[in-house]
């Protein structure tokens, strides 16, 4: 049977560490990773599944709220990564979302962000770290990440300087940090959508951390098992 492909979404240029552990990791357990960027013709790519990296802030003309911070946006990519999700969520694909591939997720959902977390911060520091020095806390006991996790707190890193405020349509929040920031989103209805807030790309060297990369590859080679039969 053909290796799914996955789609890994990023920026016209740069990004090259994340997008390549990411590729890393698809390729770990058995998929094919495709590297997507805003020139790239969506019509002319096949893909079984999807990861969206993280990067720059989503422009909040997407959740129709004005600018509160200096902008740092990248209205190519939040176009094709909005059709990226677009036709996975048509097309029932296997989907996580990192960091602002998770708020992506949300805003496509009709969620909105908050746009600066220093007031939503009391008990953890603002410093961003690629190292695990956050806490995670899992709500549900039920949720995929928690079959994912096998734990009810784990160790994150932190990238962000935005998050999920306002959920989006048919997401539900699995897991939030020790300032009740939402930190991990996924759609109950689908076999696998997912967000996580943190960037698991970077500790892929923890097997729960990859273990996020599996679950899509699985779900998409299961999809495409089912088409095959």
């Amino acid at each position: 049977m053909a290796k799914p492909v996955i789609a890994i979404t990023g920026p016209e240029r740069g990004a090259f560490g994340p997008r390549t552990l990411v590729a890393i990791a698809v390729r770990w357990y058995g998929g094919v990773p495709l590297q997507l960027k805003p020139s790239s013709k969506l019509s002319a790519k096949r893909f079984d599944g999807v990861v969206i990296t993280g990067g720059h802030d989503v422009d909040p003309v997407l959740y129709a709220a004005e600018a509160e911070v200096q902008p740092k946006y990248d209205q190519a990519r939040d176009e094709l990564e909005m059709a990226v999700i677009k036709k996975a969520e048509a097309e029932q694909l296997p989907m996580l979302g990192i960091c602002r591939g998770a708020q992506l997720l949300n805003v496509s959902r009709g969620g909105s962000l908050f746009q600066q977390l220093t007031k939503q911060r009391q008990h953890t520091s603002m410093r961003w770290t690629v190292l695990p020095l956050k806490t995670l806390c899992l709500e549900q006991t039920d949720s995929a990440l928690q079959k994912i996790f096998q734990c009810r707190k784990a160790r994150i890193n932190s990238l962000h300087n935005q998050a999920i405020d306002k959920l989006g349509k048919g997401l539900k929040i699995v897991g939030r940090d020790l300032d009740n920031i939402v930190q991990a989103v996924e759609d109950p209805s689908r076999q696998f959508v997912m967000g996580v807030q943190w960037h698991p790309e970077f500790l892929i060297f923890i097997r729960r951390q990859r273990h996020l990369f599996k679950a899509v590859v699985s779900e998409a080679r299961r999809r495409l098992a089912d088409t095959a039969s």
